[in-house]
């Protein structure tokens, strides 16, 4: 494979803003390059993500313009296989990288491994929807992991999977994945779908996520306020 396709990208994009409550994502400027969406978050207004970044550099080059030029705080996210020319063409464009090192990953969630939590630890699992939350309980009471799951049709998008730092290491990320996991599936979901950071994918990895294409993120470089 020399590309990643552009309809997955679409995928998972659809599932991510539902996911996170947003509207659902817009041409970018240039039809065709990418798809925008309004976040609405502090430094983080508004996300582009391209789509043929590597098939047609020039695209990437169109959308990294755009960005720059943004009078929002804009990000731009470039799944790609060749992050290098990636990179090349953003900073060209006068851009700062923010991530070099996130994973875009798939799995088929009808063979994904199962994990129950260990006691004294339980899974609450929460659906409205097409999304599901799941939250895993310490002994006392307290959130100690949480995940969300947006299904649409046979795609199931992960997303925000978090591990409280003083319950790490007893096996809770695996069994919250796999809960998520046999969610999606009693909802008709097939395939997984997420974008990892370079913590999240060891485990992902460990639980037969594969690799798609790196993610770059870049944004145009803050501007000091005056004092």
């Amino acid at each position: 494979m020399t590309r990643i396709e552009p309809e997955l990208i679409r995928r998972w994009l659809n599932g991510w803003t539902v996911a996170r409550s947003l509207p659902e994502a817009e041409p970018a400027e240039s039809a065709g390059d990418g798809l925008r969406s309004k976040c609405d978050q502090p430094g983080r207004e508004v996300e582009v993500f391209a789509l043929r970044a590597d098939e047609d550099p020039e695209s990437l080059e169109r959308l990294a313009a755009s960005v720059a030029a943004a009078q929002q705080i804009t990000w731009l996210t470039v799944p790609t296989l060749r992050p290098r020319a990636v990179e090349a063409v953003v900073s060209a464009a006068g851009l700062e990288l923010l991530h070099r090192s996130e994973w875009f990953m798939t799995t088929d969630l009808t063979e994904h491994p199962q994990h129950a939590p260990a006691a004294p630890y339980e899974s609450e699992v929460r659906t409205e929807g097409a999304v599901t939350v799941v939250s895993v309980h310490g002994p006392s009471g307290e959130i100690a992991a949480r995940g969300t799951i947006a299904v649409i049709g046979p795609d199931a998008i992960a997303d925000r999977i978090e591990t409280d730092p003083a319950h790490r290491r007893r096996g809770l990320g695996r069994a919250m994945m796999s809960t998520l996991a046999a969610a999606a599936v009693a909802r008709g979901a097939r395939t997984g779908l997420l974008i990892a950071s370079a913590e999240g994918r060891r485990l992902y990895s460990s639980l037969g996520w594969h690799h798609e294409a790196d993610v770059l993120i870049a944004r145009r470089p803050a501007v000091p306020s005056n004092r």
